[in-house]
């Protein structure tokens, strides 16, 4: 196991990014996170490891209030060693009827936010040339699913960001790849009606959704040792839906 490390994840308030907080903070990481707002699980980690688990209430597309949240926590510990981009929207329909103003949210939250974030964190991690950063993508970035066009775009383009982050900043040691979740039995499928979930499940080869823990584990093998040769990869977590 590595050492002690700094680790910033957005949105990890609920869903996986919860997840991702819960597991790096009792691995012994300082972890810093940040989402719209605040749930009973952010007070139960501010209560329990008050040291290492720093958490603030803001909109991943404040531009300028996500910037001085990375300066404060480089000031405060002289490094960022992994970023997960982990925060996202989902908003589905047909695109002939899909509304303009989804499409900008979308677009900002889950590409342009990640993007700005990346950019402020690795003028941080080229200081010392070290780092490590995972963007979390979607199987429908990979291979598109009708009426989510506009998320697949999105998504898509954090597999793209990735690719090039890699080329650009493996010289300095700063490894960078993606995890494409499939369907995950967390809030963001909510939303599907049972027989939505049995059909998933039908047409999944291991017969399940996935879950948050077979997410992280991708997460925590992607930062720790045996991972340090792998750069510019996206890990497909999705049971087998589409092999």
């Amino acid at each position: 196991m590595k050492s002690e490390r700094v680790v910033l994840i957005s949105g990890g308030s609920r869903g996986l990014g919860m997840a991702l907080v819960r597991h790096f903070v009792e691995r012994g990481d300082i972890v810093a996170s940040f989402s719209r707002s605040r749930t009973a699980f952010v007070a139960e980690m501010e209560g329990a490891f008050k040291d290492r688990f720093r958490f603030a209430a803001i909109d991943v597309t404040d531009g300028e209030k996500v910037h001085l949240f990375v300066r404060e926590l480089h000031e405060k510990h002289g490094r960022i060693d992994v970023l997960i981009n982990n925060a996202g929207v989902a908003y589905d329909g047909p695109i002939a009827t899909f509304a303009d103003e989804r499409f900008e949210k979308l677009i900002d939250i889950n590409l342009t936010s990640s993007l700005l974030l990346t950019k402020w964190v690795v003028r941080l991690m080229l200081l010392r040339a070290s780092g490590n950063i995972i963007n979390i993508s979607s199987i429908i970035g990979e291979r598109g699913y009708a009426g989510l066009a506009a998320y697949s775009a999105s998504k898509a383009g954090m597999l793209g960001m990735t690719r090039s982050l890699a080329r650009e900043l493996g010289g300095k040691n700063i490894n960078v790849n993606a995890i494409a979740p499939g369907y995950l039995d967390t809030e963001m499928s909510s939303t599907l009606s049972d027989a939505q979930k049995q059909q998933i499940i039908r047409r999944t080869p291991l017969g399940r959704l996935g879950t948050a823990k077979d997410v992280v584990a991708v997460a925590d093998f992607l930062t720790s040792d045996a991972a340090e040769f792998i750069t510019g990869q996206t890990i497909t977590v999705d049971g087998g839906i589409t092999c």
